[in-house]
């Protein structure tokens, strides 16, 4: 290699470790097909207030038109028998390795720095994902991703790659990429070292908090056991370089003790928190109790499959539990605020995303109600309780029975028939544009992505 060349990155590096740290070109226009005509949806409602036992939402053109304790008397109601709340949001992810089946760790790591460098990694995780990014078309995986999301309920998720979301709005909010018009959030994988050649990417990030610009920065910090010298060493370089910004979205955290959390509630920090990925890599997790006590708001992430939960509701059960093991239980409110508007408000998308309120656009789902307080039935379910999801007023899954009638639509080439967990459901996943062409049906994805690599881990399992 002459004296001026450069490594050649390896492809899996360059996906896991990018930092999206500029700012995005505009996106192309692409629209969301809405319903013909309004409807409502009758059954428990999770306002931002309180939970109501029964209640109505409109939707119309692609928003919320009402939230009522009233029965609209022009327009068609839809009786649900569920719970009806904000769409879910996925704060901490890698979608792009959510094809894997969940990996067995072989031992409990100091830090996040041995696993991804243990030849065991290597074989079950890294070296199948560098021959997908061979084999399959950019995006494949993300929208496999995003498909696995939207059937349990969740509507915006964090940490997907720009290569197949930065130039057009994707089938589930990526929401650190192009999110209603602007790209106000930034995300990074590693903190750098000074010779780095993402330096000068965290200064213009930096920069740009401090003009009002970008309003959530997601980076991992101090991901390791409590006491581990180099996450504490990591730590204490993230407020030397003065990273701890009132935009800044800890990820993890693991290793930070009560002290730390203290320094980071006064900096006015966020924390994204994925109990069950620490739970299996290093057999211990957050102090997110801590965390709470001192006043950092918390929100939740599934991180990826092959270490963290099958789904943002169970990683939701995993949290309560632990929350519980550190002494610091919290309610059923709280905990569906932390997938919901407290998670909005880590995200700085407050303004649109995580409240049934109206004019907020109509990113809502319907969960099977087995429980006669709401929070409570939400903390319960699973993926399979999931009745129906809405983005922008667009019905892009839904139960069988009902989609034709809410969405105006029982066929078309991206809608298709599944069997979700035994019940019969509808995925579209497609959606309007004049610019670009419609995210391919579910049953063409996974024929890419088995083609390539036969053990991709099922959507519905």
């Amino acid at each position: 290699m002459g004296q001026d060349a450069q490594p050649v990155p390896d492809p899996f590096e360059a996906e896991y470790a990018r930092g999206v740290t500029e700012e995005l070109g505009p996106p192309r226009a692409r629209q969301r097909a809405m319903p013909p005509a309004p409807f409502a949806l009758k059954g428990a409602v999770i306002t931002p207030d309180a939970a109501w036992s029964t209640g109505y939402v409109t939707v119309a053109a692609g928003r919320i038109a009402d939230v009522s304790k009233r029965r609209p008397s022009s327009i068609p109601v839809h009786e649900t028998d569920g719970v009806i709340l904000p769409g879910l949001l996925d704060l901490h992810g890698h979608p792009e390795f959510n094809v894997f089946a969940p990996w067995e760790p072989p031992t409990r790591y100091a830090n996040r720095y041995r696993w991804r460098g243990s030849d065991v990694y290597r074989a079950l995780v890294r070296n199948p994902q560098n021959a997908l990014l061979e084999q399959v078309p950019p995006g494949t995986q993300t929208r496999y991703a995003e498909v696995r999301a939207l059937v349990g309920g969740v509507t915006g998720i964090q940490g997907a790659s720009r290569a197949s979301t930065a130039a057009a709005e994707p089938l589930v909010r990526n929401l650190d990429l192009w999110a209603f018009g602007a790209h106000r959030a930034r995300s990074m994988i590693d903190l750098p070292s000074g010779s780095s050649r993402d330096m000068p990417r965290l200064v213009a990030v930096l920069a740009a908090i401090a003009a009002g610009d970008v309003t959530a920065f997601y980076l991992h910090l101090a991901e390791g056991v409590r006491g581990d010298q180099r996450s504490v060493a990591e730590f204490q370089r993230f407020l030397d370089l003065g990273v701890a910004t009132p935009a800044t979205v800890i990820i993890h955290g693991t290793a930070l003790v009560a002290e730390d959390w203290r320094t980071v509630a006064e900096a006015g920090c966020r924390l994204v928190w994925s109990p069950q990925s620490n739970l299996r890599l290093y057999g211990e997790t957050t102090l997110a109790g801590e965390a709470l006590a001192a006043g950092v708001p918390v929100a939740l992430g599934a991180d990826w499959l092959p270490s963290g939960s099958i789904s943002l509701l169970a990683e939701m059960k995993v949290a309560r539990r632990e929350l519980v093991r550190q002494g610091h239980p919290v309610g059923a409110d709280a905990l569906v605020r932390m997938v919901t508007s407290e998670a909005a408000m880590v995200a700085g998308l407050s303004e649109h995303l995580g409240a049934l309120a109206e004019g907020r656009p109509a990113d809502l789902v319907v969960l099977e109600r087995h429980h006669a307080d709401p929070y409570e039935s939400v903390c319960l379910a699973d993926p399979s309780w999931v009745e129906l999801v809405c983005i922008g007023g667009d019905i892009t899954y839904g139960r069988a029975d009902w989609f034709a009638a809410l969405s105006g639509a029982a066929t078309g080439p991206t809608i298709e028939d599944v069997i979700a967990w035994g019940k019969p459901m509808r995925l579209d996943t497609g959606y309007q544009s004049p610019t670009a062409s419609p995210t391919p049906p579910l049953s063409q994805i996974r024929s890419l992505l088995t083609a390539a690599y036969p053990a991709v881990g099922p959507v519905f399992a």
